[in-house]
């Protein structure tokens, strides 16, 4: 009992004592393991030592150090050094500047698909350094670049770890690779895919990670409109996740994601979008919303995992022909000014909670046979807001996907969409899932439901 009150009196001594010297902050005593992780990751590469982390200083290489050793130390397998692969540029000036990328490797578990590649990236470098006159004394300015990119690349690590934990369910094989001298050329990406990496053929998809710190301002996903990368998000429309991101037909920032469009690969931006703080010496860690960070980071984790077990993303939507009924007109509901609405709501979830979900009927036959899944149906919604042209795109079983058609069609009308000023046809794909519990004598659930 003596020692376990002395024990006692020296923590809350050592912990009034270090008071004396630092301000309190007893949130981080809440924070889960996940963000105390990413505020560690962003508070050293944010921090002023990284001179703002200019492609080709020492600050960029102290970052890929960092980066290395961290994914080395969560077991994953490094295809660098730890420092990184170095290659150079010419600067203006005609020197040679000296920059590197960082990239480690998670064998995938499937013989057939796991010499196959899923690329997830993170740009590295910001602005560095720059000084200023103020009263006629010289003052030193660092672009800390903590949401630009300490964010993206404070999840790269934390979704390394969560791959590689989770290792026996990813299909294909992940490289996640922290791109150097990216900030203005994307020379990084460059590099990686013109000299460094011989097997780009096999790259199926690529997903980068980008200013991803600021959650309550939005978060999104840009695919450049790919038919497949947008479908995998359509997918997960039923899943539990804390949070989805909204598919954006605007580029909202030139990322490395380009030169990967520009090889053909299929490719998605996750972002949170241009910030005020942006491009400025205010972008610090405190500026951040780690438990935003967090959120993303479990939706971005189930993406991955959705890539690498899906058939092939194919890098050109027209090899995705839509019926002859449907007219060259149809803008995709990810496109339009302003979008559909169901009862007042543009959030195709509505549609489902509201309609789908309350009228679906489970086929007598699927239940005997114990079929259950997500059936992916496009359909457009007239300039009139009737549903019409619906198909299945991907089915789970012919009771099922009949269901899911019928449902569809049924569909009360919708307020249309409108584009420059137009009522237009828009297309809409969404995910029905049909979902069997077992209960044990009461029967099987079906969508929160009980039958017999």
């Amino acid at each position: 009992m003596k020692r376990f009150f002395f024990a006692g009196f020296a923590l809350l001594f050592s912990l009034s004592l270090g008071a004396q010297y630092r301000s309190a902050d007893i949130s981080v005593l809440y924070d889960s393991e996940t963000v105390t992780a990413l505020k560690g990751h962003v508070s050293y590469i944010a921090s002023s030592g990284m001179e703002g982390r200019k492609a080709g200083s020492e600050g960029e290489k102290l970052t890929a150090e960092y980066i290395g050793e961290t994914l080395r130390s969560y077991g994953i397998e490094l295809i660098t050094p730890v420092s990184g692969s170095e290659f150079g540029l010419k600067g203006a000036a005609g020197d040679t500047l000296v920059s590197r990328n960082v990239a480690a490797f998670i064998q995938g578990v499937d013989p057939a698909l796991n010499d196959r590649y899923i690329v997830v990236g993170a740009r590295m470098d910001n602005l560095g350094s720059d000084t200023y006159m103020v009263d006629g004394v010289r003052v030193n300015r660092i672009y800390y670049g903590a949401n630009g990119n300490a964010s993206g690349l404070s999840m790269l690590l934390e979704l390394g770890k969560m791959l590689h934990t989770g290792r026996l369910t990813l299909r294909r094989s992940v490289i996640l690779i922290a791109f150097g001298a990216s900030k203005e050329t994307f020379s990084g990406s460059w590099y990686f895919l013109n000299r460094a990496f011989s097997d780009v053929d096999r790259i199926d998809a690529m997903v980068n990670l980008d200013m991803l710190g600021t959650a309550s301002r939005g978060f999104y996903a840009y695919t450049s409109s790919n038919a497949d990368m947008n479908m995998t998000i359509s997918s997960m429309k039923g899943d539990i996740l804390p949070i989805s991101p909204v598919l954006t037909a605007i580029e909202p920032y030139p990322s490395d994601h380009q030169a990967f469009y520009d090889r053909q690969i299929p490719s998605v931006l996750f972002t949170t979008g241009r910030y005020p703080e942006h491009g400025t010496e205010k972008d610090t860690p405190s500026i951040l919303d780690y438990e935003g960070m967090e959120r993303e980071l479990e939706y971005i984790y189930n993406y991955v995992l959705s890539l690498s077990g899906a058939a092939k993303p194919v890098f050109d939507p027209s090899r995705f022909p839509r019926k002859e009924t449907v007219s060259e007109t149809t803008i995709s509901f990810t496109d339009v000014d302003q979008r559909p609405t169901f009862l007042g709501s543009s959030d195709p979830r509505v549609f489902l909670e509201k309609w789908v979900y309350q009228y679906l009927k489970y086929p007598k036959e699927a239940v005997e046979a114990g079929n259950q899944g997500r059936v992916l149906v496009d359909f457009v919604i007239d300039e009139k807001g009737e549903v019409r042209d619906a198909r299945v795109i991907r089915g789970v079983s012919p009771a099922l996907d009949e269901e899911a058609l019928r449902i569809i069609n049924a569909s009360p009308k919708w307020k249309p969409g409108r584009h420059r000023g137009k009522k237009v046809r828009t297309s809409l794909t969404l995910a029905i899932e049909f979902r069997l519990e077992k209960k044990s004598d009461k029967g099987f659930g079906i969508n929160g439901k009980i039958v017999k």
